[in-house]
């Protein structure tokens, strides 16, 4: 009789153990973070709880599904995926193959006082259209600072090739007729990628095209019918953009950088449009 009772409380302090040590886990499926009650959460300095202090991720956790699901919450209308797609594989082989290579070649040959120079005189050219832009949508300051800039970078930087308004504190501002558009309420339309200049949608692909037929009309300081007399003036201008444009492809080593590129400029055109 006595070693029965001995056998049945030795079983009962065995299972209290058990239920002890089970108690505090929850159950975890793939992929779902867990948050151990191994002991309550106290506390900081400042008097709020830091919950994910005791987050931990299932081992399992696949990084690249987490991406895609934390991307599809931030989808863009985007109807012409697939060809928005190729687009953008042609553009990452145009820019590794061609435009990168002459970007090293253009920095290879010439001092940085005169790529410094280029970059003025197309920025200054560009402001043509920023003035625009900026009196389209009401902006009576910055048409104010773009007009001094025009003037004091035109006649005091010699045609633009130095920028003396940025160090009078009149630095540039970007406005373009799709910002003009969006400003006047109208959607952005689906999401396009376009040969060569990457992201955009209808309303900016539009707003594009109005520019530069606009800044061709003005034709300032003749430079549009110098282009086309010589082409190379052109040719200068898109690698001077890629040169002054830091984005390369491949730089968010992820499986995912289509939908990332197109989240993120979606949303800044919302941000320069409100600004």
């Amino acid at each position: 009789m006595a070693n029965k009772l001995l056998l049945a409380a030795a079983l009962l302090v065995a299972g209290n153990a058990l239920a002890a040590e089970t108690a505090p886990r929850a159950s975890v499926v793939e992929g779902d973070p867990q948050i151990t009650d191994q002991a309550p959460l106290t506390p900081e300095s400042d008097g709020f709880l830091d919950p994910l202090r005791a987050l931990k991720f299932n081992p399992g956790l696949d990084q690249r599904e987490f991406e895609r699901s934390t991307l599809e919450a931030l989808n863009v209308y985007d109807p012409l995926e697939s060809m928005n797609r190729r687009i953008y594989h042609f553009n990452y082989r145009l820019d590794q193959w061609v435009l990168l290579p002459l970007v090293n070649g253009y920095q290879y040959v010439t001092p940085s006082f005169v790529r410094a120079g280029v970059s003025n005189f197309f920025n200054n050219l560009g402001d043509v259209p920023n003035l625009f832009n900026s009196v389209l949508q009401l902006k009576a300051k910055r048409s104010a600072e773009i007009t001094a800039r025009l003037m004091f970078n035109t006649i005091i930087g010699v045609g633009g090739l130095w920028d003396p308004a940025t160090k009078m504190g009149i630095p540039r501002q970007s406005e373009d007729f799709g910002q003009t558009l969006g400003f006047y309420g109208v959607p952005d339309g689906p999401y396009l990628m376009l040969p060569l200049f990457g992201p955009s949608n209808l309303r900016d692909t539009t707003g594009l095209v109005v520019d530069y037929a606009g800044e061709q009309a003005a034709n300032y300081l003749n430079v549009a019918d110098a282009s086309k007399r010589y082409p190379e003036i052109f040719a200068l201008r898109v690698v001077d953009k890629r040169y002054t444009t830091n984005f390369r492809y491949g730089q968010l080593n992820s499986p995912f950088e289509y939908e990332k590129v197109r989240y993120v400029y979606t949303q800044s055109r919302k941000l320069q449009i409100a600004e």
